[in-house]
């Protein structure tokens, strides 16, 4: 009998530590992508050094021990936790006889292998070319022996085999048809704005929960797995808060740490969706031990992106994970959540509540009857929570705009 099951590709992880960052902490990072690619870490390899060796990566005796790993434990794929120069993966490759990858590459890799939507297809397309871009000098002869699998989804080996013009004008063509699809995304947000919607955005480390928590509040339908780069097309879904005011809700791309600059700029328009957005929720998996690295991740990209004055919500998410006495109390910036098991949404919905934009008002109103006319428009343009009639008029609780806001200022009653 012929086994038909697809050859798993075996993995030796290599990073170099020169104390630039926290080299331990990034390898573990890197198993959950090569897991996420589908690959199986076999063996991490770590070696300090002053710097990266400019031709090799890692020392010449290092080299050694890794083509001898390689050999005895049938690695088929190097992945290199750093960004590599063509010298460094033709050096790597010539020495062990093995694929070599880096950590660029892997990510652009998931992200290819997870696109659905035809924008994420195009910005990952252009990402992987504008990466791949000044490193084909020379890489006929290994491309042809690729034979596909990791590192190689995308755009595919015939078009990296072309010739630096057709890759350039390919390059100018997705840049025309992105624009095109946010020139679309910018619409649908100026519409947004114009019906006074409010957008409240969820962001945060991948893997923090994010697409369980938008299923659990929105039921979306959101893929929700446990890897690395689950989601990575924005999903937009209403939710009506417990004031009575509807938000729209969207999920974003995850964030790893350390993601290319290529990257960043890459899915610019789908992070956009945040930099836009009137609240934004930072979404973090309070039982992993590097939750403080990524809240802080998060929120250095959140500010590149230029999200200084919005109202950042702390989401401590997966907190059926933790014991109880190691919970803090909730605030006002901060709430602790399960969103698999639905604890902690009350209070999250809440601190929304409490963070909607100045334009909306939940008030109360006590308006003559000869206003009932009002009393339609309201029903009509805003949310109504209660009408009554009275002897003295007719009492309204309703969550109204600013303009209407400034027109009934006069009625509002405490």
């Amino acid at each position: 009998m012929i086994d038909t099951q697809e050859k798993v590709t075996r993995a030796l992880l290599v990073s170099v530590d020169t104390g630039k960052f926290d080299a331990e902490s990034s390898l573990d990072e890197l198993c959950e992508l090569a897991e996420s690619a589908g690959a199986e870490p076999v063996l991490t390899v770590l070696q300090k050094l002053d710097r990266v060796e400019p031709a090799t990566f890692v020392g010449s005796g290092k080299l050694m021990e890794i083509k001898e790993m390689c050999e005895v434990q049938e690695i088929d794929l190097i992945v290199c936790d750093s960004e590599l120069t063509p010298t460094q993966i033709k050096t790597l490759e010539r020495e062990t006889d093995v694929r070599v990858i880096d950590r660029t590459t892997l990510i652009l890799d998931i992200f290819a292998l997870r696109a659905r939507s035809r924008e994420g297809k195009l910005q990952v397309e252009l990402a992987q070319l504008k990466y791949l871009l000044p490193r084909l000098t020379g890489k006929g002869v290994e491309l042809s022996r690729l034979g596909g699998g990791i590192g190689t989804r995308g755009p595919g080996e015939t078009k990296l085999e072309t010739d630096r013009r057709h890759i350039h004008r390919r390059m100018e063509t997705l840049k025309e048809q992105l624009k095109d699809v946010e020139n679309h995304r910018s619409r649908l947000r100026d519409r947004r704005e114009k019906d006074g919607v409010i957008t409240v955005a969820i962001v945060g480390y991948t893997n923090a929960g994010k697409s369980t928590l938008m299923n659990y509040l929105t039921d979306a339908g959101v893929l929700a797995q446990d890897k690395l780069f689950a989601t990575l097309d924005p999903t937009s879904r209403a939710l009506k808060l417990p004031s009575g005011v509807t938000v729209m809700l969207i999920d974003t791309v995850g964030l790893v740490r350390r993601l290319p600059h290529g990257l960043v700029e890459a899915f610019k328009s789908t992070l956009e969706e945040a930099a836009f957005s009137d609240i934004i929720l930072n979404v973090c998996d309070a039982g992993s031990d590097e939750a403080d690295v990524h809240m802080q991740v998060t929120a250095d990209l959140l500010c590149e992106l230029g999200c200084g004055d919005t109202p950042i919500i702390n989401v401590l998410n997966k907190c059926d994970k933790l014991d109880p006495i190691d919970i803090a109390p909730d605030s006002e910036k901060t709430v602790h959540i399960s969103a698999k098991e639905g604890r902690g949404i009350d209070k999250l919905l809440e601190a929304i509540d409490n963070n909607l934009p100045v334009r909306v008002k939940r008030v109360k109103l006590l308006l003559p009857f000869s206003m009932a006319g009002t009393g339609s428009e309201i029903r009509e343009k805003a949310t109504l929570i209660s009408e009554n009639y009275t002897a003295e008029g007719i009492v309204i609780e309703a969550v109204i705009d600013e303009s209407m806001y400034r027109r009934l200022r006069e009625y509002v009653v405490d």
